[in-house]
């Protein structure tokens, strides 16, 4: 019954967003509120009626109603509740069901929050965001329906994908969905912008925190995607440039990108174009991530069905848009006409310009490595690989570049620098950055872009620590304040500011990680058996057992492993090699040990002989600091979007 409810209550909800649409338009054209006024309560009312379809689709997982198809493709009797009550995105059905979902929710609150002040703007970003549901909507209700029934049922589902049960898949795809899907509002608002010919700050203003808000949802998603499949997939890496990590991180980029160059037209009134064409490529790089999962082009650990129907619909879907995007965008392009000019190279708008082209080239570089192989392949059906190599070649200039136009951009001034002045404030972090990157093969950093990064985070950091202590001692003189007062003064009064230096902090501290991580990982392959020794830096490890363990719906051998070395309390490692009663392809489950100065990593293999099993053994330098560096950075943005319009001084 649960399943008749949520499939009604979808074919309500796409009547609705018909109405979402259109009311609004026709709100206009007639200049009639009450239109206006039925698409706002059609938002809300899609909202409520998608929640309902959700949740119907959950009970049916926790009611093991195996009738419905989807159910019984993603579940099974043994399957643990944890996963019942989160297997709705464990498939592509459920997971557009659950974006357009999100998408629903985010329409209500921008009806609400954004109608009395945006009374222009709304009609408009009504019927946008109504054209989007409804497109999703048509997905999931007539390509990707996760209501359809099976008779007769099965007694038993076919289980969740082995790599899928776990807490990663809990955690990740909700929230880069929200970092998808979130991006739609600022979209919407440029959309209206450029209709309503209010090409100025005002839409900016109104959308900050959303963007703020969907960049921050989109790291923390990454950031769960690579410590996923860091500890689930016993290779001892995070981030392999597989093409749908790839898929995410393209938005990451250019919504950063977007996120500096905002400020730039908040302060100059310039950059205004620019602005438009990054939001809306941000967008469209948001619906080609869905695009690349979903249609099964991909070949991908992601990538757990196939369906070319559903991916031709996202692509003709996104074609649409950006027709309708950059047509627009191209047509009001005279209403655009930016008055300011750059003053000068010295200036703090010309840094973010700079950050700004070497984010673009840092997408465009990921996009042409992840769509060059299927443009082969289609035309030629010649199989290509675009691998780590590439990547690194090309991707780490540009990130270095970034690195350096950190530790600029929010000291530099708007406007006009002069080289004087330059000199003053960046000369001691230049000498501080160069001798570090001299002295860095010393301590075995000999690889020269790692030099060079080392380098570079000891510029940035000193000169945002500089700065926060001029401008504390500033404050300290006007207002015969403390220093710690003056600082604390400093860091809330201008959330924004600090927020921004916050997140600095955590990139040079994930780059740090990159680096230690990147260059000094040892590994060791190897046979053990019982009582016997091996040693990787300093830890000495000795297999005392290899047993067979067993939970709800798996069974396992399971290595115990003494770890030992000097001045430290021995560790008991346990590392797996399951086989789910569903499938029968084994998975891994590494046993990691977490310290802030290395990662200790076991990973059990197959059994060569009786009593003698393989063994592939990590020491991972630095890597927890990646995890530090992205929290710190995801703090920042939340105290960045804790900033009112004005700041108090």
């Amino acid at each position: 019954m649960w399943i008749e409810i949520a499939h009604f209550a979808t074919l309500i909800a796409l009547l609705l967003a018909i109405v979402l649409l259109a009311a609004p338009l026709i709100g206009i054209h007639w200049q009639r509120l009450v239109w206006i006024r039925i698409g706002r309560q059609s938002a809300f009312a899609i909202c409520g009626l998608l929640t309902l379809a959700s949740a119907g689709l959950i009970i049916s997982f926790l009611q093991h109603d195996f009738s419905v198809r989807y159910v019984a493709e993603h579940a099974s009797l043994k399957l643990p509740v944890f996963y019942l009550a989160t297997a709705m995105w464990g498939g592509h059905e459920g997971s557009l069901l659950f974006w357009a979902w999100l998408l629903s929710l985010f329409v209500a609150i921008a009806a609400w929050k954004h109608w009395n002040t945006h009374p222009v703007s709304m009609p408009w970003v009504l019927a946008i965001l109504g054209g989007l549901l409804l497109g999703f909507l048509l997905l999931v209700l007539f390509l990707s329906s996760p209501f359809e029934r099976l008779i007769p049922p099965p007694p038993d589902g076919r289980d969740l994908n082995p790599l899928l049960q776990d807490p990663g898949m809990v955690f990740h795809p909700p929230f880069l969905y929200m970092g998808y899907v979130g991006f739609a509002i600022p979209y919407a608002f440029a959309m209206a912008a450029l209709i309503t010919a209010q090409g100025d700050s005002e839409w900016i203003l109104a959308t900050r925190r959303w963007t703020l808000f969907s960049w921050a949802m989109l790291t923390i998603g990454i950031v769960f995607g690579a410590y996923w499949a860091y500890y689930e997939l016993g290779w001892g890496g995070y981030w392999a440039w597989d093409p749908v990590e790839n898929a995410s991180f393209m938005p990451w980029l250019t919504g950063l990108a977007f996120l500096h160059s905002v400020m730039v037209q908040e302060r100059r009134q310039m950059f205004k174009t620019w602005n438009l064409f990054l939001i809306i490529t941000t967008f469209a790089l948001s619906l080609l991530g869905t695009f690349l999962v979903r249609s099964g082009v991909l070949s991908s650990v992601h990538a757990f069905a196939t369906d070319p129907g559903r991916g031709v619909y996202i692509l003709v879907f996104m074609a649409i848009l950006l027709l309708f995007s950059f047509g627009l965008l191209t047509h009001k392009a005279d209403l655009l006409k930016e008055s300011p000019q750059m003053d000068s190279a010295l200036s703090r708008e010309f840094s973010f310009l700079v950050n700004n082209l070497f984010l673009v080239a840092g997408a465009c570089t990921v996009l042409l490595g992840t769509l060059y192989p299927l443009a082969v392949e289609t035309l030629s059906s010649a199989k290509v690989t675009v691998g780590a190599p590439y990547y690194n070649k090309v991707f780490i200039p540009i990130m270095l570049g970034m690195l350096a136009l950190m530790g600029l951009g929010p000291i530099i001034p708007w406007q006009r620098s002069s080289v004087t002045r330059l000199r003053q404030e960046f000369l001691p972090a230049l000498l501080i950055g160069i001798v570090v990157t001299i002295l860095a093969p010393w301590f075995g950093i000999t690889h020269g872009s790692g030099a060079v990064a080392t380098g570079l985070i000891f510029f940035v950091g000193v000169t945002h620590f500089g700065d926060l202590i001029r401008q504390a001692r500033i404050r300290m003189g006007r207002e015969s304040l403390s220093a710690s007062r003056a600082t604390w003064l400093l860091v809330t009064r201008n959330k924004r500011r600090y927020g921004g230096l916050m997140v600095h902090v955590g990139t040079l501290i994930m780059v740090a990680g990159f680096v230690g991580s990147g260059l000094f990982q040892e590994e060791r392959d190897l046979f053990m058996a019982k009582g016997d020794s091996m040693t990787i830096g300093s830890w000495s490890l000795t297999l005392e057992s290899v047993d067979k363990a067993a939970k709800r719906n798996w069974t396992a051998d399971e290595a115990v492993i003494r770890a030992e070395r000097p001045g430290a309390e021995p560790l008991i490692l346990r590392p797996q090699k399951r086989v789910y009663n569903e499938h029968s392809q084994p998975t891994t489950e590494a046993a990691i040990h977490s310290s802030w100065r290395e990662d200790l990593y076991v990973v059990l293999g197959d059994g060569v002989k009786e009593g003698v099993w393989a063994f592939r053994i990590y020491r991972t330098p630095l890597v927890s600091w990646i995890w530090v560096g992205s929290t710190i950075m995801v703090l920042g943005v939340f105290w960045a979007m804790m900033q009112g319009r004005r700041i108090k001084s």
